[in-house]
């Protein structure tokens, strides 16, 4: 497939200590913009959809299957209750070889990423009690705010990353693909701005990191493998990947896998993503939905990198 992108700004940038939060004016995207906003393009967008024929709820039944988990099609069914998407990482045996297909990765709207970006949205891309549960988790898992030699690198990174309240380290870095957004982030130290879909290797020094997160950003990366090992690299010994993701998303710049797929699908998806670029515990999965049902789910998937990576 052409790559289509466009170059971005790869320039580390140091921002000052910010003491302020951000505005808390801004509007909240609970459904996230889709960029289809006319008949003939939902037709279109519907028809690119068919590039991935076989996935959908079949998809993880037979992946699943493959992979030796028992009982997927129960699980899957039984995907919003509380504690089954959890089961899903539970005991896999993965596949010899990585099972997607390179078409898997293919989007709707194919542009330059740089272009989508190009504009700062200044929205949250999940409701309020969502954000809330991530926030909840990190001081859950998060090492204690101010410890001496703790770095931190948000990936997917914008004008907000959901942190505790308050909380800082001597560095947190942000890299994400609009610059004004990373700009307005105030837990940032420093930040990158770089297309990981044109370029996914990371611009640090081996072992930097004790904790790595992406939020509801997965479900955009076209070279994910790349990614999650260059994580991988970048992570200290030990040192924590935290994927979490929701049911929101711009459709339009998910990858087919993730549009033709449900949550417990994504669980396995980001799983896989983790078991395949080597050098991590086996992934676990946490359900931390606030309000099944009545609010935007939320789900993460984590691991460590192995000590002897």
């Amino acid at each position: 497939m052409a790559n289509l992108y466009r170059l971005t700004l790869q320039q580390r940038h140091r921002l000052p200590p910010v003491s302020t939060g951000v505005s808390s004016g801004y509007s909240t995207c609970l459904s996230c913009v889709s960029g289809v906003s006319k008949k003939s393009d939902c037709r279109r967008f519907k028809a690119s959809r068919r590039l991935v024929v076989g996935l959908g709820a079949a998809f993880c039944s037979q992946f699943m299957t493959m992979a030796g988990t028992l009982g997927a099609n129960s699980l899957i069914a039984s995907a919003r209750q509380r504690g089954a998407v959890e089961q899903v990482l539970k005991d896999v045996q993965w596949p010899e070889q990585f099972p997607f297909k390179e078409e898997y990765f293919q989007r709707f709207d194919e542009s330059p990423d740089s272009l989508f970006y190009e504009t700062p949205r200044f929205v949250t891309h999940i409701d309020d009690p969502a954000i809330a549960a991530l926030t909840k988790y990190y001081s859950e898992v998060f090492p204690p705010s101010n410890t001496p030699g703790v770095s931190i690198l948000d990936l997917c990174s914008s004008w907000v990353s959901h942190f505790p309240p308050g909380y800082k380290q001597d560095r947190i870095v942000g890299m994400g693909m609009n610059e004004e957004e990373l700009k307005c982030n105030p837990v940032l130290t420093e930040y990158v701005v770089q297309d990981l879909n044109l370029n996914p290797k990371l611009p640090f020094e081996d072992n930097s990191f004790d904790v790595i997160t992406n939020v509801v950003s997965v479900d955009y990366l076209t070279k994910p493998i790349e990614v999650f090992k260059e994580m991988c690299q970048v992570l200290k010994p030990g040192g924590l990947a935290i994927v979490s993701f929701s049911n929101r998303c711009f459709w339009t710049k998910a990858i087919s896998i993730w549009t033709s797929t449900g949550d417990a699908d994504h669980v396995m998806i980001v799983g896989a993503y983790f078991h395949y670029a080597g050098g991590y515990e086996p992934p676990q999965a946490v359900d931390i939905s606030p309000n099944p049902g009545r609010s935007d789910p939320m789900y993460v998937v984590y691991s460590r990198k192995a000590s002897t990576a």
